[in-house]
């Protein structure tokens, strides 16, 4: 069968590997003609990730319909600040995993709500979990959850994917995989600003432990569970993102932490660090719908120029004493 992969990063290309690996013709789509050429002719993502030759099951496309056309399954894996302009040039599409992670600005819609709203009735779920790219393409051991309340789509899809490396888990609960995903980029920039500022170990134990808490109020509050923000999806990731030298946006939580400025840091990169974008779009969505998210407000002070560093640390210790488990 086949799996078209929608968006040609680094995890996109991942996931195409990961499909090729899983037995399937893999069709990988880049949205930009010269790139995808580049590819297909060296069989590698060079600017992405060099040194991981294609199979020669795993092609790639500028051409959306040739990538789609007889697929069993579609990936969407672009970020979320784009996903509606994609989406809004391809042409009819099968079922569909969507593997972003983030809110969009202006509209504060989830993933899965900008597709439901521009493809409705076509089967859909979510693919998340502790996952770098590189180690993806590399066939290391991962494991991760595909979320859907579709039982045999979501069967589908994890079946499709697996293989004795990469482990997939059925969850019935995508809007907690969803906010688990988005969250733990925010939590992971807080993280990184704590080491980069020399703030110590059990700062960053004691930030991400509270920032897993208020993952969980918000969840809930959308209609999630908070058992879901404790699996893969939600500690698993973020214990990856807030710990892991390879992640983008704890990598840039630990330059801000050391005093560069935010303008240069994203001037330096060829990838999106979803977690600048999300941390103010999911603050007014928190507020929208009355979850109070403490770290997230103070990353997002942060990233706008609101507050420094240190004032925001403030700004956190100053918070009132509470018990713990007592929101």
């Amino acid at each position: 069968m086949k799996v078209a992969i929608i968006g040609a990063g680094a995890w996109g290309t991942a996931l195409a590997l990961q499909a090729a690996r899983a037995g399937d013709e893999a069709v990988l789509w880049a949205r930009d003609a010269g790139r995808a050429a580049a590819m297909h002719a060296v069989r590698e993502n060079a600017a992405h990730l060099p040194g991981q030759a294609f199979p020669p099951n795993l092609r790639v496309t500028a051409d959306a319909g040739a990538a789609l056309e007889g697929a069993a399954l579609a990936l969407m894996v672009v970020p979320s600040q784009h996903m509606a302009g994609v989406l809004a040039g391809l042409p009819a599409l099968p079922p569909t995993l969507i593997a972003a992670k983030g809110v969009e600005l202006g509209t504060l819609r989830l993933p899965l709500e900008i597709f439901a709203e521009m493809r409705p009735g076509i089967p859909v779920g979510v693919l998340s979990g502790p996952n770098f790219a590189r180690e993806v393409a590399a066939g290391l051991p991962a494991a991760a959850v595909v979320a859907s309340t579709d039982e045999a789509f979501r069967e589908d899809a994890a079946h499709r994917l697996s293989t004795a490396t990469f482990r997939l888990y059925g969850q019935d609960d995508p809007v907690g995989v969803e906010v688990g995903g988005a969250a733990k980029n925010v939590i992971a920039i807080a993280a990184g600003a704590v080491i980069g500022a020399g703030l110590g170990e059990n700062a960053r134990a004691a930030l991400v432990t509270r920032g897993l808490a208020e993952i969980a109020r918000l969840a809930v509050a959308l209609g999630g569970r908070a058992d879901t923000v404790a699996g893969l999806s939600g500690l698993g990731d973020l214990l990856l993102t807030c710990t892991g030298a390879g992640s983008r946006n704890f990598s840039l939580g630990l330059a801000l932490g050391q005093r560069r400025k935010l303008a240069d840091i994203l001037a330096e990169r060829t990838s999106v660090t979803e977690g600048v974008a999300t941390a103010p779009a999911m603050l007014a969505r928190a507020a929208r719908a009355g979850v109070e998210m403490p770290i997230t407000a103070a990353v997002s002070a942060v990233l706008a120029g609101e507050v420094d560093l240190a004032g925001a640390m403030d700004s956190l210790l100053a918070r009132p004493r509470r018990h713990e488990g007592v929101d």
